[in-house]
């Protein structure tokens, strides 16, 4: 059984990467043939003001490069998701190899694909805009519209069906909190929605997610969710198809369709796992991000305008000092290595 289960959830992993990789050249030439990318390079802070100097640390970087590259992730776990499913039908194979289940990997598959579709209508939107491209796209406020009703049916589906009402606290124990479970989900997707700024260097949201995505497969699997284990492999597999063409320099970004489709599926992972508490060590990179534009926000509306950073969030200010940004990307990745391993010892701990 054991040889079994390490098999259903690492050869999804290899397939979903080999699709990814299969399906990239195709993408490649449909983003490059269309010119969808943004028409003017820089962004727009939160607090609608402008960011000279990200803009002038990515004049040539955005200008030229197609967005969309997620699609890469969220469809070849979708194709892998569907095909191992209906190899469970096909004579001579085992419908054990089958992860798509109610229980485990139906709400996650949900979610994914619904935040990575409301992230492809954003960015069609940017690349189409004729306009100034950094206004372009849905609006900050209703992405976050939509996240929520994204995270109220996730908080419905964890309460009313799985009947989940208790997180766990590392030493401690369960701490039972009730109806509390949902504004809680939905407040925690909110802020991993948030740290989607981190897609802003070659191959850093790419790694980082493909870390974190590999702690959860390895507490799934010891918590013998070996469906959730799988897909969570084949997310991982997938977001390491698209890295190995977003290396610098990268041939697509991730954008919304791919960042927003994760940090949503996240969410219900870590809930499925009963890890929510732990999920902040797992994710620092996620977290950092998401702490240093929220302090450079208030810094600047507290303090008349001045700012903590040089530029907000934290790799770009690391950037804005002087950092080559594979220097950056590649301390994120060992910063995140290393918080994910002890984030999952702290979560398999009794």
């Amino acid at each position: 059984m054991l040889y079994l289960n390490i098999f259903k959830v690492f050869a999804p992993s290899a397939v979903a990467f080999f699709v990814g990789i299969i399906i990239t050249p195709f993408l490649t030439d449909y983003l490059y043939r269309h010119k969808l990318w943004k028409k003017k390079a820089g962004k727009i802070a939160p607090d609608g003001s402008a960011t000279p100097i990200f803009d002038q640390l990515h004049k040539e970087k955005e200008v030229g490069t197609p967005r969309m590259g997620g699609i890469i992730i969220w469809a070849s776990v979708l194709v892998t998701t569907i095909l191992f499913w209906l190899l469970s039908f096909a004579p001579g194979f085992s419908d054990k190899l089958n992860f798509l289940s109610r229980n485990q990997t139906w709400l996650p598959l949900f979610t994914l694909i619904a935040g990575s579709l409301v992230g492809l209508i954003d960015d069609i939107m940017q690349v189409s805009a004729t306009g100034d491209s950094r206004k372009a796209g849905l609006p900050f406020y209703k992405r976050l519209i939509i996240v929520i009703l994204i995270g109220a049916i996730g908080a419905y589906w964890f309460y009313f069906k799985l009947g989940m009402t208790a997180i766990a606290i590392p030493f401690v124990g369960q701490l039972e909190i009730g109806w509390l479970i949902m504004p809680l989900f939905i407040f925690v997707m909110v802020a991993l929605f948030s740290s989607g700024v981190i897609d802003g260097l070659d191959g850093l949201a790419g790694g980082v997610m493909a870390i974190i995505f590999s702690a959860y497969t390895g507490i799934a699997f010891f918590q013998n969710q070996i469906d959730l284990a799988a897909f969570c492999a084949v997310i991982t597999g997938g977001t390491l198809a698209f890295l190995w063409f977003n290396i610098p320099p990268a041939r697509f970004y991730m954008s919304e369709t791919g960042i927003l489709g994760l940090t949503t599926v996240l969410t219900v992972i870590a809930f499925l796992t009963n890890s929510v508490l732990i999920l902040p060590i797992i994710a620092l990179p996620l977290v950092a991000t998401v702490i240093s534009v929220v302090l450079q926000l208030a810094s600047k509306k507290l303090r008349n305008g001045k700012k903590i950073f040089l530029v907000a969030p934290l790799h770009h200010h690391f950037e804005a000092i002087g950092w080559p940004a594979s220097k950056v990307v590649m301390r994120y990745w060992v910063i995140g290595i290393i918080f994910a391993i002890i984030g999952m010892i702290l979560t398999l701990i009794k």
